[in-house]
C-alpha cells in the first residue's frame, strides 16, 4: 500500500505532466520552449533578487552584510543594473536562447514527452551539471581575468566590488556567452552521450543555477546561507572576497577547484587576520 507521502508526489507529478503536455499540444514545440525558457529565466532571475531588495530596507538584517563599509546597493545602482541586465536578456541572451531548440533535439533531449524522470535521476544529472559547470566556470573565469580580457570584458562585470543579488548578469556580451557555455554545454554533452535527458531537468537545473548565482551576489552571509549548511558550497561569503580583492576565489558553486588550484591563498589569510581582529577586539 502506497503511503501518503509518494500518493501526494505520484499526483502532483501527474497533474504537472498533464499541464506540460497541454502547453505543447496543438503548437510550434521550438516555440514553445523559446517561451518557457526565456520567461523563466526573467521571472526566476528578478524573483530571486527580491528577498535581498527587501533585505537592504530592513536594519535588523545590515548585521549580515558581509561589507559593511563599502555601500554599493543603492537604489540609483540598483536601477542602473536593472535596465543593463534586462536589456542584455532580450539583446544578447534571447538569441543565444533561439538556438537551444535545435540543438537540444539534435542530441536528443526528450522535449515535451511525458512521464519525466524520476526524481532520482533528475537530483544526479544535475549535481554532475554542477560539477562540469563549476571546473568550466573556474578556468573560464580565471582566463577573464587575464590582461586585455579583464580590461575589455570581465572588468564591467567588477565594476560593483560590493555586489548585490541584480548583478549577477551584469556583465560583458562576451562574458555572458562564454560563462553561459558552462551552464548549457554540460547538459548537451550528457545527452549527446547517453541520449537520456528532458526539458524538466535541463530547465530545473537552470533554475538552481540561477539561484546559485544571486545569492553569490547578493553580499549577505545569512545564518541559513547555504553555505552555512552546505558543505563546500562557495556562495555570498566566498565570492564577495573575491569582487573585494579582484583576485582568489575563482568557482561559482563549490570551493573545491579554488583550494585544489591555491587560488585561495590571500582569501584564507584574509579570513584569519579578520578572524584574529575579531578575537583581539573581543578580548579588550
Amino acid at each position: 500500500m502506497r503511503n501518503s507521502t509518494t500518493t501526494f508526489l505520484s499526483s502532483t507529478s501527474s497533474y504537472v505532466e498533464t499541464k506540460w503536455q497541454a502547453m505543447f499540444e496543438g503548437r510550434n514545440e521550438a516555440l514553445v520552449t523559446l517561451a518557457l525558457l526565456f520567461i523563466s529565466h526573467e521571472i526566476i532571475y528578478f524573483a530571486r533578487c527580491v528577498p535581498y531588495l527587501i533585505a537592504d530596507q530592513i536594519p535588523s538584517l545590515q548585521k549580515y552584510k558581509i561589507q559593511q563599509k563599502t555601500i554599493q546597493n543603492t537604489a540609483q545602482n540598483q536601477w542602473k543594473v536593472f535596465r543593463y541586465v534586462l536589456i542584455s536578456h532580450f539583446v544578447f541572451e534571447l538569441p543565444m536562447i533561439v538556438g537551444f531548440h535545435p540543438v537540444a533535439v539534435y542530441f536528443g533531449m526528450a522535449i515535451s514527452s511525458v512521464p519525466f524522470p524520476p526524481l532520482s535521476k533528475m537530483a544526479f544529472q544535475i549535481f554532475l551539471f554542477f560539477v562540469f559547470e563549476d571546473f568550466f566556470h573556474y578556468w573560464a573565469h580565471r582566463g577573464l581575468h587575464y590582461g586585455p580580457f579583464y580590461k575589455h570584458i570581465h572588468k564591467l562585470h567588477h565594476e560593483w566590488s560590493a555586489p548585490f543579488g541584480l548583478a549577477a548578469e551584469y556583465a560583458h556580451p562576451i562574458e555572458v556567452m562564454i560563462l553561459g557555455t558552462g551552464t548549457i554545454a554540460g547538459p548537451l554533452m550528457w545527452c549527446y552521450a547517453t541520449g537520456d535527458l528532458h526539458l524538466i531537468t535541463t530547465l530545473t537545473w537552470m533554475t538552481l543555477r540561477l539561484f546559485q548565482a544571486v545569492e553569490a551576489h547578493s553580499g549577505y552571509d545569512f545564518p541559513w546561507s547555504t553555505h552555512n549548511w552546505l558543505p563546500g558550497w562557495s556562495g555570498a561569503e566566498h565570492h564577495d572576497y573575491h569582487h573585494m580583492a579582484f583576485t582568489n576565489n575563482f568557482s561559482t558553486s563549490f570551493r573545491w577547484w579554488d583550494h585544489i588550484f591555491g587560488t585561495n591563498k590571500k582569501y584564507i589569510a584574509y579570513k584569519e587576520r579578520k578572524a584574529a581582529e575579531a578575537k583581539a577586539k573581543k578580548a579588550l
